[in-house]
């Protein structure tokens, strides 16, 4: 009887070779699924920190600077509290975290009261649209019980479209903000 003959060592590291190529070319896809599922690149999913709304037009107050540009906006009392006094920095560190894209970026604040700010907080916010509360008949601004505890966003032609709450955390703002300036190519 003639014994089969030994392979060659050559002849198995190719065959070793082809089992792990046929092993990696099963891998790829889940080790690929895994890496765009933890890096969150799926199109169309919902991974906003805000709160989207039902997008419709506001009453803003005619100002040039708020014109055709993205607007963060709040709602308080003139005589601004700590509340109202973080979440007005939170908004100018926000914009200012846009860097290049900063100037599609405005601040508005609205002032719920008859109660003038203090001029060493209008001097601090500097860049800060300060108006009174725009009142409309057709309700545009929410109905919530207290507009105080959000910051809102307002898109370039002038539609409400999402609201932060009152302590966000200020890098996923800037990760929505960042977003939204990407995919727009106005304001």
């Amino acid at each position: 009887m003639n014994a089969p003959a030994p392979e060659s060592a050559d002849a198995v590291r190719r065959g070793r070779a082809k089992l792990a190529l046929l092993g990696l070319f099963f891998l790829v896809p889940f080790a690929a699924s895994t890496l765009i599922w933890w890096l969150d690149l799926v199109p169309g999913s919902a991974s906003n920190y805000g709160t989207l709304l039902q997008p419709r037009p506001v009453a803003l107050p005619p100002n040039g600077e708020l014109k055709g540009k993205w607007i963060l906006v709040q709602f308080d009392s003139g005589a601004c509290g700590p509340d109202c006094e973080r979440k007005l920095y939170f908004m100018r560190q926000v914009r200012r975290a846009q860097g290049r894209e900063m100037p599609r970026v405005a601040r508005l604040w609205m002032v719920t009261d008859s109660v003038v700010p203090a001029s060493a907080l209008l001097e601090a916010i500097q860049g800060t649209v300060v108006a009174p509360r725009v009142t409309s008949g057709d309700g545009t601004w929410p109905a919530e019980r207290s507009e105080v505890d959000h910051i809102y966003l307002v898109d370039p032609l002038g539609n409400l479209m999402m609201r932060f709450p009152r302590d966000p955390d200020p890098a996923r703002v800037i990760k929505d903000q960042n977003r939204l300036l990407k995919a727009s190519s106005f304001g």
